[in-house]
Formats: C-alpha cells, structure tokens, sequence
C-alpha cells in the first residue's frame, strides 16, 4: 500500500496548471454548484473517489440514479484522451461502496428512533407551525422525563393520545396543550406515514461507526444512499441529512484539523435544505457547520447556484467548484453575480462572464493554500473519474450489497417495549383499578341495602363514609404520579443536542 497523496486532483486549469484540493483543509467544507447537466454529479464522484483512495470515508445522496456507478471499474479507453492531455493514467478502478437506502429496497435500510430524531427535526418533517412544534415539543419532554422509548410512528402516536386525554393535567405542569394541536400533528403523521416515512423510524437504529469504516486496503468507505425516491418527500430528504450531520456533530470528539477529515459528507440538492426553514433552524445550521469542522468533518453541499445557500453558511465554505450557469432571468442573473462575487478575482477573465462560457466538464475552481486563504479561481478541465460513468445494474448492485461489511445488520427490523407499549399497560392498570373500584363499591351497595332489610333496632347502624368530591379517576391519579416522578428523576432525563437530536452518555 502506498502512501496518499496530500491533495485530492481535481483537474487542469486553462493555463496549465493542476487544479487540487488539499486533504489537510478538505474540513473548511465547500460547494459544487452548476446548472443540470453541466457535470456535478461527476465532480462529486471524482471527490468521492479522492477522499476514499486516501482512507476517507464518504457519504453522499444519489438523488438520480447514476451516481451509483462509482461501484464499478471505469471506461478508460472513453476517457484515454482526455486523461492523457492531464498526464493523468486512469486505473478503473471501482470504490468501495455501501449502498442504503430509506426504504430498504435499493441499499440496507437506514432506520432512526423518532427519541433519536428529537423535536425540532420532527416538526420539519411534519411541516409543523409554531404552536402546534410547541405542543410536540411538550410531548417529547414528557416521553424524555419518563424515559418512555419513542422508537417509531405508533409511539409517537400513542404518547400524543396520551397527552391530549390528559392535556389539562400535563398543561398545568409544563404549559398549556391544545388538544386540536395535537390533531394536526397526528394528522401529519399519518400524510409522513403515507409518503414512505414508517420505514425510516424504527430499530435497528444506524449505527455512525458503519459508515465510518476504513478497509484493509486503506481505503475509506463510500456510503451511497439511494434517494431517487426519497426525493418525492424533499421534507423528509433533507431532515434526514440534517439529523446524520448532527449526530456527526454530537458524537465526535474534537481533533482540530487533521491531516486528513475524518468523513465528509455530501449534501446534495441543497437547496432543499433551506427552502422555507425557520429563522432558528437556519441559525443552527450554521452553527453546525461552523463547528462540526473541529471534528474533522468536511460537509459539501451540491446544488444548482451558490444563491441557494444562505450568506451566513456560505461563508464558512472554503472549497469551491461552479459549474456552468445561464442567467435568463433577473433571479438567474442574481444568482451569477453572487456566484462570481464568491470568488478570488483572477486578472486574466471577467468571472461571470466564464461562468456562462464553461462547457460540460468544465468548472470555475477555487481551493484553500497551506494557510487556508482562497487561491485564486481557475477555469478548469475536471478530470474523468476511474469509476464507471453512469449508473450500476440491479445485478451489479445486488452483488455490492451481497458482499457488504454491513450485511444483514439492518436487514430485520427489531420492536421491543417502547412508550406503545408502555402506555397500553398504563391504560389496562388504569382501567383495572377503575373496575376493581367499581366493583368494591357495588358489593358495598349491596351490602348496605342488604342491612336496610335486615331489621336491627338495637344494633347502631355503621357510618357511611361520606364521598370526597375530589376525588380523582384513576387516569388521574397515574398522570399525576407519573409527572410528580419526573420532577425526581431528573438524572434519568434525556439530554438533547443543538438541533434536538438525542445527545449519547
């Protein structure tokens, strides 16, 4: 095995020189940006490629299909030309990929606990407004308090029954419930179950260290998830990432910058990430991925123009690659100012002007030097990859998966006691105690009338204990047990991340 390279080579400029990518600042995150067609999808397989050839492992979306060729040797008489006008010899060479996928159809199934995925991410899913986000938070800080499992759909649901019957209760203890909030929540949850989102909640959870791997050759692994039809629920798309990149940020420990990032970890259609967030998610995303570089992750994000990120997030990208853009209507041409803008002016072309001129497979690039200051942008011919161009088979994919280090971890979905389950049992306690109650005071009844028609004068008749009009219903008192509980049990409650994510101890 020989030694990696320091820099990733991503092509070859217009005036001659190489066009690389320094591993070392590779954690200071970047950008692949382009109009469709113009070869994103190929420069993030050509980076993916790089960062595993150098023992990084990988994640990235295959939002249509064809990046799942980077599972197979490439064409290098296709590309023999163009390589050699590089000096580049290509191998074809195939990555080594795990394929996932929500669904469980075209990867492993990728699952998370709904305890895991927290408040906030939920509320994103759901499409949640304010008040009714405030009302899903309260039901998970009872199930956090308790300790009860959220681990899928049912229990989410059974806990918000839960706290609707008992709203006056709960409200009186940590804030007012609506119970038509919790309707419209539990309406939203059944539109997330019909969009495929059942599949995605549930046991057993993924595990980060798996997508983490590093083979025997020193190669990182690539993770691919399937996400041509997860893009039909772009809500639950883009929450999913955003949860994978929080439990990155949850999990690792600091290490400062290394020589190499520990993962990086591609976001494709961004923009989806962004459309209509709340000012708050925003304002944690950045904080994320403002941070989440000292873990030493290395977050890139794809998408169609640099416009579609916000300024605050943008700045903290330091890698960039733009691809081609047409600016046909006054939002585009916004979108190819802001483009050029982003970059280090070179005095030998007018950037927005070679943004519209680049061909297929041509891009505008900008990496960080030794000091981690921006060089200055090149026009650049990207590099043909050693992987296949285009997608893998069923059968290729079949025998990926059939050979995969994961295989038949996640395969079978596990449901153990969780807060369903736990509630049930309340509910049947409750309801017991109810009947036995009903039952004592029926044979007292009886035993009353019983004495009535027994005549007695000289015995003194037995006083009637006089009813409480306090008196509390069972559910009442099990509520009320449960959430007096909760204020000693403090060292048991959960904890929660910066995006409500479950934090580990």
């Amino acid at each position: 095995m020989t030694d990696a390279p320091a820099a990733l080579f991503l092509g070859q400029s217009f005036e001659g020189p190489a066009e690389n990518l320094l591993f070392k600042r590779a954690n200071r995150h970047g950008v692949v940006a382009g109009a469709t067609g113009t070869g994103k999808t190929v420069t993030l397989q050509i980076m993916a490629q790089g960062f595993s050839d150098a023992g990084v492992p990988v994640f990235c979306a295959d939002v249509k299909g064809d990046l799942s060729g980077i599972s197979q040797p490439g064409d290098v008489a296709r590309f023999a030309e163009r390589a050699g006008q590089m000096g580049l010899t290509l191998t074809g060479k195939a990555a080594p990929v795990v394929f996932w996928d929500l669904y469980g159809q075209k990867g492993h199934p990728v699952r998370a606990t709904v305890t895991d995925i927290g408040p906030v991410l939920m509320a994103r899913m759901l499409e949640l407004n304010d008040v009714q986000e405030g009302v899903l938070t309260v039901a998970f800080h009872v199930a956090d308090k308790e300790g009860l499992l959220l681990l899928d759909l049912e229990d989410l649901r059974s806990l918000l029954a839960y706290v609707s019957e008992n709203a006056q209760t709960i409200g009186r203890e940590v804030g007012n419930v609506s119970p038509t909030s919790v309707a419209a929540i539990q309406r939203a949850l059944l539109q997330l179950e019909q969009q495929g989102g059942k599949a995605f909640f549930g046991e057993p959870a993924l595990r980060l260290e798996d997508m983490m791997r590093t083979g025997l050759d020193g190669r990182g692994q690539v993770n691919v998830l399937a996400a041509d039809r997860l893009m039909n629920s772009p809500r639950l798309y883009a929450a999913f990432l955003l949860w994978l990149l929080s439990e990155l940020f949850e999990q690792l420990p600091e290490i400062g910058d290394p020589e190499k990032p520990r993962l990086v970890f591609f976001f494709d259609e961004a923009h989806l990430l962004f459309n209509d967030a709340p000012k708050a998610l925003l304002e944690k995303v950045e904080q994320v991925v403002r941070l989440i570089r000292s873990k030493g992750v290395g977050v890139y994000f794809v998408t169609q123009s640099p416009a579609d990120i916000p300024d605050s997030v943008l700045a903290q990208l330091g890698n960039r690659v733009q691809h081609a853009l047409r600016a046909y209507t006054p939002a585009e041409q916004k979108g190819l100012r802001a483009a050029a803008q982003s970059f280090r002016t070179n005095p030998a072309f007018d950037t927005a002007e070679a943004i519209q001129g680049l061909g297929v497979g041509e891009a505008l690039v900008s990496t960080l030097d030794e000091k981690g200051a921006p060089n200055v942008v090149a026009q650049t011919r990207i590099r043909p990859p050693d992987s296949r161009l285009g997608p893998a088979t069923e059968a290729e994919r079949a025998a990926v998966m059939a050979a995969s280090p994961v295989r038949g971890l996640y395969d079978t979905m596990v449901n153990r006691e969780s807060a369903e389950e736990v509630l049930a049992a309340r509910q049947a306690q409750a309801e017991r105690i109810d009947a036995e109650a009903a039952g004592a005071a029926a044979q007292a009844k009886a035993a009353e009338k019983a004495a009535r028609a027994a005549p007695t004068p000289r015995a003194p008749a037995a006083p009637r204990a006089r009813a409480s009009s306090s008196r509390q219903t069972p559910m009442e008192a099990l509520t009320k047990s449960v959430l007096r509980t909760a204020g000693s049990t403090i060292t048991r409650e959960l904890l929660r991340g910066v995006l409500g994510s479950l934090k580990r101890r």
